[in-house]
């Protein structure tokens, strides 16, 4: 699979002690990169455009032959949402009702970003989320080796 023809997205959420953050990434399945994402404090349609908004700054390139995948979430169903992707020439697919296998990919980096670095910290706020969340991407991206792109960082398969 090459860059920038299908991308997945997913929100899950982390505990501070003020309430709950919410992550909301776009990862490319031909590099396994993290290309977009943002924190808010609400799970809503902007948190999912505003992801998509930021994978779509970094990746210049043509959207049109670019396909999305989600999960059936409200965010993803919203207007909001839908019509950005519309206005990008992004083709949308969602996983089938109750088959989370569908989306194992991103499920797979919320679950390795939980496991390897977050369930280990307390936050006091949604600021000490963002920074975290900021760290662990970049070591995922541009250290973290990859068994499904050859044992190699996401970044150096670019």
């Amino acid at each position: 699979m090459h860059a920038n023809t299908h991308w997945v997205g997913g929100i899950t959420y982390v505990r501070n002690h003020h309430g709950w953050s919410y992550l909301a990434t776009r990862l490319d399945l031909g590099t396994r990169e993290i290309i977009g994402y943002a924190l808010l404090q609400t799970p809503d349609a902007r948190l999912a455009r505003k992801a998509l908004i930021e994978a779509l700054k970094a990746q210049l390139t043509d959207t049109t032959r670019l396909m999305f995948h989600s999960d059936q979430g409200i965010q993803y169903n919203a207007n909001l949402f839908k019509e950005t992707l519309l206005l990008h020439g992004i083709t949308q697919r969602m996983s089938r009702r109750g088959n989370c296998l569908d989306n194992a990919v991103q499920k797979r980096f919320f679950r390795s970003l939980k496991s390897e670095y977050l369930n280990a910290l307390l936050f006091i706020n949604h600021q000490a989320v963002v920074s975290a969340v900021d760290d662990y991407i970049r070591y995922y991206n541009n250290k973290r080796v990859n068994s499904a792109i050859g044992n190699i960082a996401p970044a150096l398969k670019k």
